[in-house]
């Protein structure tokens, strides 16, 4: 069984995010970049299924710039067998992504694909579901756990209501969640074997797909700065402060 797992390069969780002085974007020169985490709980996820014996490839596949190859190298070094980048220089939006993936699903002939819930810099959540619907193919989303067997993927989802049991027989794609499991660290000895593995690359405008962008961005701006705080001596002051200040009781 080969499984597809899509990555994203996308600037580093832990690193502060600064907005462009024009206020056209976030700011990624010279910034830490990294792979989107959910993505990487779905490559570890796809690496244990193998060491199970139930996958036989893994393909990882990423669509940005040149710079994404070093995301894919890291795909590689954790255990991927393979990967594929789609280069672009352009902004993408979810539908265009979904699109280019179901070309690289049919093309690589994936009975699964696993991906993150969603990238932590847009947040749009939509690639999942909409990559599932032009394949045609059953779609699993938040899954926490995973069982494959004899054909059919149960799933376990995080839902606002609790945990949701579903089944769906392959092929079918799958979105991860964050407590599905916690990704390994790439060994040093698989980061240089990682320098050997294939890398396809192909030009996104090669595939004949539209990939003109619908949505412009007018205008980013950092959050506002939240006031300094203040410690009140008693429950009563507290409640007065609540009442006459803030006015939200």
């Amino acid at each position: 069984m080969k499984i597809l797992v899509p990555i994203k390069r996308v600037i580093d969780p832990y690193v502060k995010i600064r907005v462009k002085a024009d206020g056209s974007g976030v700011e990624t020169q010279n910034i830490k970049m990294t792979m989107n985490p959910f993505d990487e709980i779905a490559i570890e996820e796809a690496i244990r299924l193998k060491e199970k014996g139930i996958a036989t490839e893994i393909i990882a596949v990423s669509i940005g710039a040149t710079t994404s190859q070093e995301t894919l190298r890291h795909a590689l070094a954790l255990g991927a067998d393979k990967a594929v980048l789609i280069q672009t220089e352009q902004t993408l939006e979810p539908l265009a992504i979904a699109k280019l993936l179901k070309t690289i699903a049919e093309k690589t002939e994936a009975q699964l694909i696993l991906m993150g819930k969603q990238a932590i810099d847009d947040d749009c959540n939509q690639t999942g579901q909409m990559l599932a619907a032009l394949l045609n193919w059953p779609q699993a989303t938040f899954a926490s756990q995973i069982t494959l067997e004899n054909g059919v993927a149960t799933v376990q989802r995080e839902t606002d209501s609790g945990l949701q049991t579903i089944s769906a027989k392959l092929p079918c794609l799958i979105t991860t969640d964050l407590r599905l499991n916690t990704p390994r660290f790439a060994k040093l000895p698989d980061i240089m074997k990682a320098k050997s593995k294939p890398m396809e690359i192909i030009a996104a405008d090669s595939f004949g797909i539209d990939l003109t962008t619908h949505l412009l961005i007018q205008e980013v701006s950092p959050p506002s700065v939240r006031k300094a705080g203040v410690k009140v001596s008693s429950v009563d002051e507290l409640v007065q402060k609540l009442r006459e200040e803030a006015k939200v009781i």
